[in-house]
């Protein structure tokens, strides 16, 4: 009776959803499924693309897992952890992106049943953590180095990790074409990080063979004005001033009052205007440049005047080309024309106006620091052309790593089956319910290969039967999915090589997403979010209602 007249203890706002226990752990690993099955099939060289057409109409085909999952407006709060890995993925590693999420996934997958039994969430983190360690070590003990190769081996082996990335994009076809080119790219701008020193450039039309590399900086053309095509559009070895200054013919407005006694001396006023125009050009040419570049407009009286003494010019430039010339021809973008010193000028080899399609583009080649690269790239239709540019970026990002850290992996799934057989092997050696967590993180790992073969159209249960009977024999670590032939080949001896950080951080990351999401056991929505908009809208119609009531009261 006592019991019954305990008073009840209000502590959340009204209308507060919340989901607590076990049954909440488990809606949050079926959300993270549901993602994982989102981009479950992009995986590997015969991965489908996904075509995603947003509320602006505007249309994305992709099978890069970070731009699918930025791209998938995602609600569920749980869900959102695997679209942060993906994108964390891309922007340390730039490729791995579906592998983070896949892993991620499946480590929760199998965890399901164990949630689902009783068993604490807090065990199957330790052992999940305990295995990713154990993990990252084996993989760091299998990786290669391609440390200490002369630089035409190098070229080769970070060509075969290009083409690697390459194989399971849109542009797979021609991968050997661009692996090149990206590496020819990547070596451009040498030990420097920044990733915008290498442009890349889209023209629609032609075919992708029609993409070409620049050893320099090219740019389209800027606006010009009359005068523009009087210019000389090729030069040999040009001396180049770079400005940040506007040339033109500007009429003093903001701040300027004059009075005169005479009218003749208004003359002597516009007089001033022009001769401060005249002052600045006539600097540019005595510097002894023959191409001027400004981010600012090179208006139609300095297109003329630079045109009368065969000096190219190009005003509007974009501040990343600006600074990308700086940095290939050894110029400095100068904001004064006064000064203008032999040093602050860049040079090149070579400075010509080519036609790519129905643009034209300023090309400088045979930059002296050669630190800057640019991809033009050709192709059909734009969405293409748009996932070209995606799948470059992370061959990209790809070879820049292989230089960096040096040490590659097999690819196409034998890593993944090497970790866990080995796993499985570690996991007899330990009693207690450990055992059968790392167990299942083992068999998470081979979500990889098996899924390789279900989107070449492969019978998985057959490949992975091969596979784990190769590798259990102790001579096929290197051994993985040979998507050519449906059957098993040495992943290594193929050049399918993926640097080993891509794995390491796809683990790491994959691991601790799925610990965190073990962890959460009570999820609490406000509803203040939602009542909060009603609420200011019910306001300001209650404002303007009185308002109006006010007014008429008044005319009364």
């Amino acid at each position: 009776m006592a019991a019954m007249l305990q008073p009840q203890i209000i502590l959340l706002k009204e209308g507060t959803d919340t989901a607590q226990g076990k049954a909440q752990v488990v809606s949050n690993i079926n959300a993270c499924t549901a993602v994982a099955d989102a981009v479950r099939s992009t995986l590997g060289p015969r991965g489908m693309d996904k075509l995603i057409h947003d509320d602006k109409g505007n249309t994305t085909i992709s099978n890069d897992g970070a731009t699918i999952m930025k791209l998938l407006d995602i609600v569920h709060p749980a869900a959102k952890i695997l679209v942060d890995i993906a994108k964390s993925q891309d922007s340390e590693v730039g490729d791995g992106t579906t592998t983070v999420v896949l892993f991620a996934g499946e480590f929760l997958k199998e965890a399901k049943p164990f949630i689902e039994d009783g068993v604490h969430p807090q065990n199957l983190i330790r052992s999940y953590r305990t295995a990713s360690y154990l993990a990252i070590n084996k993989i760091k003990e299998l990786s290669v180095s391609i440390e200490g190769k002369s630089l035409d081996e190098k070229k080769n082996l970070l060509a075969k990790c290009a083409a690697t990335t390459l194989s399971s994009k849109l542009i797979g076809g021609e991968k050997e074409f661009f692996a090149s080119m990206v590496v020819e790219a990547v070596l451009a701008i040498g030990d420097d990080d920044r990733l915008n020193l290498i442009g890349i450039k889209k023209v629609p039309g032609g075919n992708m063979r029609d993409s070409f590399l620049v050893n320099g900086v090219a740019f389209k053309k800027t606006f010009s004005y009359a005068g523009f095509e009087q210019q000389p559009k090729k030069f040999v070895k040009p001396r180049i001033l770079l400005l940040n200054i506007e040339l033109e013919l500007k009429s003093e407005k903001e701040n300027a009052e004059i009075r005169l006694s005479d009218p003749s001396q208004y003359q002597s006023i516009v007089d001033a205007e022009w001769n401060i125009i005249y002052d600045k050009l006539d600097k540019c040419v005595k510097s002894g440049a023959k191409i001027v570049l400004s981010r600012l407009a090179i208006g139609d009286l300095a297109t003329q005047y630079f045109a009368d003494r065969d000096i190219f010019c190009a005003g509007r430039v974009t501040e990343e080309d600006l600074h990308r010339v700086a940095a290939a021809t050894g110029g400095t973008v100068q904001t004064s024309v006064n000064n203008v010193i032999d040093e602050v000028l860049g040079s090149c080899e070579l400075f010509e106006e080519k036609q790519v399609g129905n643009e034209r583009f300023n090309i400088f080649s045979g930059c002296p620091s050669g630190q800057t690269a640019t991809i033009v790239l050709r192709g059909g239709a734009d969405q293409f052309i748009d996932e070209a540019e995606r799948s470059l970026h992370d061959a990209i990002m790809i070879v820049r790593r292989a230089v960096k850290n040096s040490t590659v992996v097999a690819g196409g799934g034998a890593i993944d089956m090497e970790i866990s057989r080995y796993l499985r092997q570690h996991a007899r050696t330990i009693a207690g319910k450990s055992q059968l967590f790392i167990n299942s993180y083992a068999k998470a790992l081979e979500v990889i290969p098996r899924q390789l073969c279900d989107n070449a159209g492969f019978d998985a249960t057959d490949v992975l039967n091969k596979l784990r009977q190769k590798h259990a024999s102790g001579e096929g670590a290197n051994y993985g999915v040979d998507i050519n032939t449906g059957g098993i080949a040495d992943s290594f001896n193929n050049f399918v090589w993926e640097p080993s950080i891509v794995k390491i951080n796809a683990i790491n990351a994959a691991t601790e997403a799925a610990c965190l999401i073990l962890s959460v056991d009570e999820t609490v929505k406000n509803p203040k979010s939602e009542s909060a908009q009603g609420e200011a809208a019910a306001s300001a119609m209650a404002g303007r209602g009185r308002g109006r009531g006010g007014r008429g009261m008044r005319r009364r």
